[in-house]
């Protein structure tokens, strides 16, 4: 068992793990599909829009591409799939693109989030970890009241998740060492990563995250430090008070 006296900062990822990225995008999806006539399922266009978010990462994890931050890659990947769809952007105004694009500004916590992060940040640092871009995790921050300590991510050391660098120099930014920090996230992947460079692990369990089909991320993959099943069981196994 990890002695979570020896940490002392948390890192979250945030689209799955701290909020539901699905419901949101595809409420404001529904909105816009109505506004303009379309007759597209909103949920089926949220997850095609999601799709396109790992391929347009790792054209810049690559090198084929300089980095841009995620709206940009969001609101490309948009464009794309309304494409895909046979949805003519040009017939759209760019306010109207802006403003769909800017659903990943407006998510919500899962219900347990914003609680079990106020416990533990009684004890530690925490602060996203997320390959979404700076103004964007602000926004949501502001929207939904989560209650971080610093706003850490992709945008701040120029790469994005899972390249070790966005772990290792996030760890440095908070003048930590590796084993003093802790990576929080619902996905096997992003942990396995924090863990080859050294961090401490906990796996928090969103089986809904992908909507009722999910077939990814069910369950811990690995002996991770920590497991549980949302913020408040992670919070009171790492000694936080209710």
């Amino acid at each position: 068992m990890v002695d979570s006296s020896e940490i002392r900062a948390l890192l979250f990822d945030v689209f799955g793990t701290v909020v539901d990225w699905r419901n949101g995008v595809a409420r404001d999806v529904g909105q816009f599909l109505s506004r303009h006539a379309l007759t597209i399922d909103s949920f089926e266009l949220a997850d095609a829009w999601r799709r396109e978010y790992v391929p347009a990462m790792e054209e810049i994890r690559s090198g084929r591409r300089p980095f841009v931050r995620l709206d940009v890659l969001h609101r490309e990947n948009l464009l794309k799939v309304m494409s895909d769809y046979g949805v003519d952007a040009n017939s759209i105004s760019a306010d109207d693109l802006d403003e769909l694009n800017h659903a990943w500004h407006r998510l919500d916590p899962w219900p347990d989030s914003v609680e079990g992060l106020l416990r533990l940040k009684r004890r530690f640092m925490i602060a996203p970890l997320s390959n979404g871009n700076i103004r964007l995790m602000v926004d949501m921050a502001k929207r939904t009241a989560l209650p971080w300590d610093a706003i850490l991510g992709a945008e701040v050391v120029r790469a994005y998740k899972p390249s070790p660098q966005v772990y290792l120099e996030t760890v440095e930014i908070l003048c930590l060492k590796p084993e003093e920090v802790c990576m929080v996230a619902a996905h096997n992947g992003d942990l396995a990563a924090a863990r080859q460079c050294g961090l401490k692990t906990a796996f928090v369990t969103r089986p809904t995250e992908h909507g009722p089909a999910q077939r990814t991320d069910l369950h811990a993959e690995q002996a991770w430090d920590f497991i549980a099943a949302d913020m408040n069981e992670l919070a009171t196994k790492l000694g936080c008070p209710t």
